[in-house]
């Protein structure tokens, strides 16, 4: 099993993911809540139990120093692996929100474009590594996106802020998790202590943007000026991105209009009454002025 973009093992995996979330809908549809609940949670736990017991497998188990690194929260993703099981049981309709719009998204993302797979250097030797990313991956995208079309949550495009919100809190979960990883030795959180260093892991480019990163410098891009400078002591005015803070307006930026996109697929009639209702109330307006 070799992956590469648009390869055969590439599309297997995505038609394999595509067909286990169709699969699951049809034959949990005319289910009880409780089993579709049951069966949802499990997948979670599944998932929960894969990420402990990677360390059992290549690259981590022959790499200590990454097997104690990457047993940790230390991504998005990786968050949410630790995150779902608890959200799953909140009445909240933000946090169930939350799940949808950046486990949709971030899962969706991942699997279209499987950086992890793609930059393993014996994917030979790592397939079990390969099988496991791809169920994490599937299970964050998976588990919410059924839990709504099984109605368990409705979805509305007005609270479409709950994503970049809750992905911002996530964000700052991960950096203070980083902290204490490097607080307890697991993890240098700066190369060498260089104060311009954006850190030993940062997959969730918590620290800055990166260097000849493509993805980091597209979000750049959003970032105010103030964000990207020391603005006293020593090394003021020079260049440098504000851990956690750079990425605030990136976020809301791009993942809002994304959630919107995603809530109008299963809200787009509360939308289209609002703005009938928004145009009879203009034109009463004017029939009155």
């Amino acid at each position: 099993m070799y992956i590469a973009m648009f390869n055969g093992w590439y599309f297997f995996w995505l038609a394999l993911c595509g067909g286990a979330t169709a699969g699951l809908y049809f034959l949990l549809r005319k289910r009880s809540t409780n089993v579709q609940k049951g069966v949802l949670f499990g997948l979670l736990m599944v998932g929960l139990a894969m990420h402990f017991l990677k360390v059992f497998i290549p690259p981590y188990s022959v790499d200590q120093a990454r097997m104690l690194r990457d047993s940790w929260f230390v991504n998005i993703c990786g968050a949410n692996i630790g995150l779902f099981p608890i959200l799953f049981f909140s009445k909240k309709e933000k946090v169930w929100d939350y799940m949808f719009y950046i486990g949709v998204l971030s899962g969706l993302i991942a699997l279209f474009y499987p950086q992890e797979p793609l930059a393993k250097s014996n994917q030979l030797g790592e397939q079990l590594d390969i099988v496991r990313f791809y169920y994490h991956h599937w299970m964050v995208m998976a588990v919410p996106l059924l839990a709504v079309l099984f109605g368990h949550h409705k979805l509305s495009y007005k609270r479409v802020f709950s994503a970049p919100t809750g992905l911002l809190l996530v964000m700052l979960f991960i950096m203070l998790n980083q902290i204490f990883q490097s607080e307890l030795g697991f993890i240098p959180l700066r190369d060498q202590n260089d104060f311009f260093g954006i850190g030993y892991k940062n997959s969730s480019y918590i620290w800055g943007p990166g260097e000849n990163d493509a993805i980091g410098a597209f979000l750049a891009i959003f970032t105010p000026e103030m964000f990207r400078t020391v603005p006293v002591g020593q090394f003021a005015g020079q260049t440098k991105y504000w851990p956690w803070f750079w990425m605030i307006v990136p976020v809301y930026v791009l993942v809002t209009p994304l959630s919107v996109g995603l809530a109008l697929v299963f809200d787009h009639k509360s939308l289209e009454a609002d703005m009938k209702a928004f145009r009879q109330k203009f034109h009463r307006s004017k029939q009155h002025a």
